[in-house]
């Protein structure tokens, strides 16, 4: 679920040994998402695991006050999908000219806050963006990813996944 950072990506040709649905929407907002969960529940099957990424939209908006909606996405994604692993992934390390250096790093921050509270899982694809030596991993608005930047999120992912199922 989430913005068009999800939706762009094609999970199913990266994960093909999984079912994925993709209930992404480009253009998302955190409170979009939110008011999605009803739809979402009425046409997907119980998932083993729910991967959350939204804030982009409401950055691009210059609204930063949605950490509390993602909150509540949490809460009600566990109480749809109650077997659920929701994980939540980090912002990614967007380049804006309006945007201060550290607004992501401190809005990860209170995202990871919130999985902390809430009981699920934080993915930092963040850091693993930072740490690549790819410089190739937006398109040319500072935002959308490209191929490269794909392949890193599906394989921290990938690694997050596993290290859940050898901890069970």
């Amino acid at each position: 679920m989430g913005d068009s950072l999800v939706a762009d990506n094609n999970w199913q040709l990266r994960i093909p040994f999984c079912k994925v649905y993709n209930c992404a929407v480009s253009g998302s907002t955190a409170q979009d998402v939110l008011d999605s969960l009803p739809e979402i529940a009425g046409r997907v099957p119980m998932p083993a695991a729910v991967l959350l990424m939204v804030g982009t939209n409401d950055i691009l908006a210059e609204r930063y006050a949605f950490v509390d909606t993602i909150r509540k996405i949490i809460v009600q994604v566990s109480t749809i999908f109650p077997s659920a692993e929701v994980i939540i992934t980090s912002l990614l390390p967007m380049k804006l000219p309006f945007l201060a250096e550290d607004t992501i790093s401190r809005l990860n921050d209170h995202i990871e806050a919130v999985t902390i509270q809430t009981g699920c899982c934080y993915l930092d694809v963040h850091k693993k963006f930072l740490q690549s030596k790819d410089i190739d991993l937006f398109q040319e608005d500072g935002v959308h990813l490209t191929a490269r930047a794909y392949e890193i999120w599906t394989r921290t992912l990938l690694e997050h996944v596993s290290l859940l199922i050898e901890n069970d």
